[in-house]
């Protein structure tokens, strides 16, 4: 039942599309190159039916909604965060499953953001004579699916870049040790944020110095990459533990053939680039299904991501300690930037505070690939 509180309807439609959203998002992190969709089927106030996407392939959160209301959908109000389709893919259209189950109402978070589609459900099931509202809770619907409206409108994964650091701007101390900057609540944060991507990268030195196991903890968990051109990489590494989650090292083609040898025969991928580009890594990522990419790696390949275009995204997580250290390494690399006025500006920021730290997120302005200097082609290592 509805809380008491909630009296108007404008209330109601937020209240069930909340709940698509918290549906949707059990999938997190296994939905790719799909989006994330929740579906809630309402009659006289009660749920009679609700459902989410699962996974590509698998019918979407319409059907699941719809059959378990069977003939309690008829005259009842379908919400759903995301447009219905209305073409054959990998499955029928759900606006037919709409309109066949008797639905009078159709309440939408966001239109589908695919141009070649966009709107064409909304119109489907107006031209039916259902009544169709759009655009309720459409910043949450829009901010739950950024990574799969980025890839339909540039055809290319969403990077997102994220990393911990000290009140005076460090990621480690002057030695490298950086374990731990935030605390185990930003640690715990991290995890869900892995859940939620497809892909996770670092470059060889974070492999050297903080022999990271880049999973989310979970049962879900995302495809662990590693970007470095010598392959100068330990093998003793719990990266290399494939049993736990997949590994791709990627480097370039004449780099260490012994370290090749060895990855692969412990069942890590390795893919060769020339030249070897967070760009072009990005590129890979996206003709394997991966939507987003989360970038958790040292400075110097956060600058070449953030130069050649793959950063759409920055999770800042902000310690309050103070370590010092003139050769203490710090999140972002060399951008060639020498005047402040040169410098990139987030936009649409929002903060929290999460176990004592300070998380500020935002996004980079959308602007053409940067000048880059000699040594950005590459990952560090």
């Amino acid at each position: 039942m509805v809380p008491t509180q909630v009296v108007s309807a404008a209330d109601l439609d937020r209240v069930w599309m909340r709940r698509c959203l918290e549906l949707a998002e059990t999938a997190l992190g296994q939905t790719a190159p799909n989006p994330l969709v929740g579906c809630v089927v309402v009659k006289d106030g009660e749920v009679v039916g609700e459902g989410f996407h699962p996974k590509a392939g698998q019918p979407h959160a319409e059907v699941y909604a719809l059959k378990a209301a069977a003939g309690r959908a008829q005259g009842a109000t379908l919400y759903v965060n995301l447009e219905p389709c209305n073409h054959y893919g990998r499955t029928p259209p759900c606006t037919e499953a709409v309109i066949a189950a008797g639905v009078r109402r159709v309440v939408i978070g966001m239109v589908d953001p695919n141009p070649q589609v966009a709107g064409q459900g909304v119109a489907r099931l107006r031209a039916a004579g259902l009544e169709v509202t759009v655009g309720v809770e459409a910043a949450a619907c829009e901010q739950l699916n950024e990574a799969f409206s980025f890839w339909m409108l540039r055809q290319r994964p969403f990077g997102i870049l994220k990393y911990a650091m000290t009140l005076d701007g460090k990621i480690a101390a002057t030695g490298g040790h950086s374990a731990w900057v935030t605390s185990v609540a930003a640690r715990s944060q991290v995890h869900t944020w892995r859940k939620g991507c497809d892909a996770v990268v670092v470059g060889g030195e974070t492999v050297r110095q903080d022999d990271p196991l880049l999973t989310s903890r979970q049962a879900v968990t995302p495809l662990r990459v590693v970007m470095s051109r010598s392959l100068a990489l330990p093998k003793q590494a719990q990266l290399w533990n494939t049993q736990i989650a997949p590994t791709l090292v990627c480097t370039e083609p004449v780099a260490n053939p012994a370290m090749q040898a060895f990855l692969r025969d412990r069942g890590v991928e390795v893919q060769s680039f020339s030249p070897l580009t967070p760009q072009a890594v990005m590129a890979f990522l996206g003709q394997r299904d991966c939507l987003s990419v989360l970038w958790e790696c040292g400075g110097r390949l956060a600058a070449a991501a953030i130069a050649d275009g793959s950063i759409q995204k920055v999770l800042a997580l902000i310690a309050p300690k103070i370590i010092g250290g003139h050769d203490a390494p710090s999140p972002i690399g060399d951008l060639g930037f020498t005047r402040m006025t040169d410098a990139l500006i987030l936009e649409r920021i929002r903060w929290q505070e999460i176990g004592g730290d300070l998380l500020i997120e935002g996004y980079l302005p959308d602007l053409p690939q940067l000048p880059q200097e000699p040594g950005y082609t590459s990952a560090a290592g």
